[in-house]
């Protein structure tokens, strides 16, 4: 008797394998265009396209890169590169030629499997920059094999899930590149499963769950589908985000459960035709990967309810290292409402100062975390792997303060910190004080080089639509709610603030376009004599 095997415990692809193969004639996808797909057809189209796949090459630790629009297909294509056990590696649709090229070398790519309708000619300028990647096109392409009529030609035969070790890469991402050039990082099989169980065991899904996805599939809303096809729920899949059809699905789907990121919250709450739809099905919104200013976050739970949970983590330790549960949403505390939650008990959490010290509450330090979800490193990169693991835990970069209840509010990334006469400054405290204005639609936070204090204070503030607001205002909103250090030195007014291809504020793009001494130079309130 093999004792490893008798108590080894599924991968993912085995328990999406065992999940395809039960309830076939039970509803699973919803398409935008009306039509519902069974977990038999997800099965069986699975299935051929394992064949395919395998028939052009594709096998165990085949790098394969994915260019894709919110379509079935991504799911089919996702799943069948786990069943053969091959290694993901997803480029985000709305990313740079620059950054695509740098994926497709770095990785390096063998395949690209692309949509021919939006990426024909972005593929076929990868391939020239990378002379060996196999072009894989959704359709008819002249420069790529048709990868979806060739699938289509496969008879569904029985799905098979490889015998992976926990240890096996099972994709390779890359950082969003928000101050950078994205960066490579191994997700393992192991911190795959480790997610997923987190997921299941942390979040508050509904029992009637009938989820509506419309971000990337390709990244962290496809997260959602072994979770939804696992506790039996629906999924319904959008092209994109759109705030209309949003809330027209929700209304006529009676959907139950949405993942959303804080800029598509906002979206719904300034759309003018808010109030002429019923989200009253909404049981769970989930939401992450940036910050949302605490008063549009109380806005959100006064205009659509209490159902908001949060969740923190990174690309290096994935989804869920801490939640903010929908009961413990104070509307009432607005440090509460800035808050990522307390950790969950699957991960180590820890704050340290910069000198390995854990620092007491109150205290700001860098979270750190160690725990089975953590990445196993930057690929191809020894030194920023050690950099990132220094005294034996992962280094998020994220700087926060825990109360005494052992919630965690982030204060800002070691990279954003803005060091003024000496004295540190986070901008995200910033950002939160002027978010509470009512007049603001969005807002950022920067430091600009100065030769006498090292760095002045600038924020780029978006006004909601006919508003009006002088610098000045606003200079003494920020005093006001965080003290004199925190007075404005420059206030520029933008249409709209700079975001990275997964919808995240870019620091990157925001100091390149203003991260110069200009603006408005708001006035100091005079301080009184004595």
């Amino acid at each position: 008797m093999d004792a490893n095997e008798l108590r080894r415990p599924l991968s993912v692809p085995e328990i999406l394998v065992n999940a395809l193969c039960q309830t076939p004639e039970r509803p699973f996808l919803h398409l935008a265009d009306g039509t519902v797909l069974s977990v038999g057809h997800v099965r069986d189209t699975t299935s051929r396209f394992v064949q395919a796949l395998a028939g052009l090459g594709v096998g165990r630790k085949s790098r394969v890169a994915t260019l894709l629009s919110n379509q079935p297909e991504v799911l089919h294509v996702t799943h069948a590169l786990q069943v053969l056990g091959a290694i993901s590696v997803p480029m985000h649709g709305q990313g740079s030629l620059e950054d695509h090229v740098h994926v497709a070398l770095d990785a390096p790519a063998e395949f690209l499997v692309f949509d021919p309708l939006r990426f024909s000619g972005r593929a076929a300028e990868l391939r020239r920059c990378a002379p060996g990647l196999t072009l894989l096109a959704l359709g008819e392409d002249a420069n790529a094999v048709d990868l979806l009529s060739l699938a289509r030609g496969y008879p569904p035969t029985e799905l098979v899930a490889p015998k992976v070790a926990g240890s096996e890469v099972m994709r390779l991402g890359y950082t969003g590149g928000t101050t950078g050039k994205p960066k490579p990082l191994a997700t393992t099989h192991g911190a795959a499963l480790a997610t997923l169980q987190i997921m299941l065991a942390e979040w508050p899904w509904p029992s009637s769950l009938r989820v509506l996805s419309c971000g990337p599939l390709s990244h962290a809303a496809g997260a959602m589908l072994l979770p939804t096809l696992l506790k039996r729920g629906t999924l319904l899949i959008q092209p994109r985000f759109d705030p209309v059809a949003v809330m027209e699905a929700v209304e006529a789907q009676r959907i139950t459960c949405m993942l959303l990121v804080p800029r598509m919250i906002v979206g719904l709450l300034d759309h003018p035709r808010f109030d002429e739809f019923d989200l009253s099905s909404l049981e769970t919104v989930f939401y992450g990967a940036s910050s949302i200013a605490p008063t549009r976050l109380r806005e959100a739970i006064e205009r659509i309810g209490p159902v908001f949970c949060q969740f923190y983590g990174q690309s290096e330790a994935p989804m869920t290292l801490s939640v903010l549960h929908k009961e413990e949403h104070d509307v009432g505390d607005l440090e509460r409402l800035a808050s990522c939650g307390r950790p969950v008990p699957w991960v180590r959490v820890q704050l340290f100062d910069p000198d390995m010290n854990p620092v007491e509450d109150g205290e700001p330090g860098e979270i750190c975390v160690q725990g089975p979800v953590v990445m196993d490193g930057y690929r191809g990169d020894p030194e920023r792997t050690a950099y990132a693991f220094r005294g034996g835990w992962l280094h998020t970069g994220d700087v926060a303060i825990r109360d005494s209840d052992g919630f965690l509010r982030i204060v800002t990334h070691e990279k954003n910190m803005i060091i003024k006469n000496g004295n540190n400054i986070y901008p995200e405290q910033i950002e939160d004080a002027l978010g509470s204005h009512p007049a603001v639609r969005q807002v950022a936070v920067l430091g600009v080089p100065d030769e006498a204090s090292g760095e002045l204070i600038k924020a780029c503030v978006v006004l909601r639509p006919g508003a009006e607001l002088s610098a000045d205002e606003l200079c003494q909103l920020a005093i006001a709610k965080r003290g004199g250090l925190h007075g404005l030195d420059f206030v520029e007014f933008i249409e709209e603030l700079p975001l990275t291809a997964v919808g995240l504020l870019s620091r990157k793009e925001l100091r390149t376009h203003y991260g110069s001494a200009t603006g408005h130079r708001p006035r100091r309130p005079r301080r009184p004599r004595r």
